[in-house]
């Protein structure tokens, strides 16, 4: 037995062995991972879950268990699927100011291409190829 208890141990006040499961996954200066994990899934299916992968794989399941079970118990109704949608429309959003940004750039740079050649006193001829404009989404 081991003189410190893992958390897991300690929430449900018992024992803990010297091979425990939960050991290296809830330590016992972090009780509050196993409670979270504990309130969703239950410790009976968590060390059943443990013990199903390899040894290897069962650090990315216990941070995957805390990870879903912290978000399930932040936003009972969308959980992780709430983060991933908020991470989406982010990205749409930078997606959408890059191809503004992109589009400024390829106007500037026309603008300046203009600007030289009539400083230099050529000839300007323009030409819709010489900006570069995205077609599919509006730069304004």
């Amino acid at each position: 037995m081991n003189s410190r208890r893992c958390a897991a141990c300690k929430q449900l006040r018992r024992r803990c062995p010297s091979d425990c499961i939960f050991l290296p996954y809830f330590p016992p200066n972090n009780p509050q991972r196993f409670s979270f994990v504990h309130r969703i899934y239950g410790a009976s299916n968590v060390g059943k879950l443990l013990q199903q992968v390899q040894e290897h794989q069962r650090a990315d399941v216990a941070d995957s268990l805390y990870y879903e079970a912290y978000c399930r118990i932040k936003s009972p109704v969308y959980g992780c699927v709430g983060i991933i949608t908020i991470l989406h429309q982010e990205i749409d959003r930078l997606e959408r100011e890059l191809v503004k940004v992109q589009a400024e750039i390829s106007l500037v740079k026309g603008q300046t291409q203009i600007e030289g050649q009539l400083a230099q006193g050529q000839q300007v001829q323009l030409s819709s190829s010489s900006f570069h404009l995205p077609t599919t989404t509006p730069w304004f």
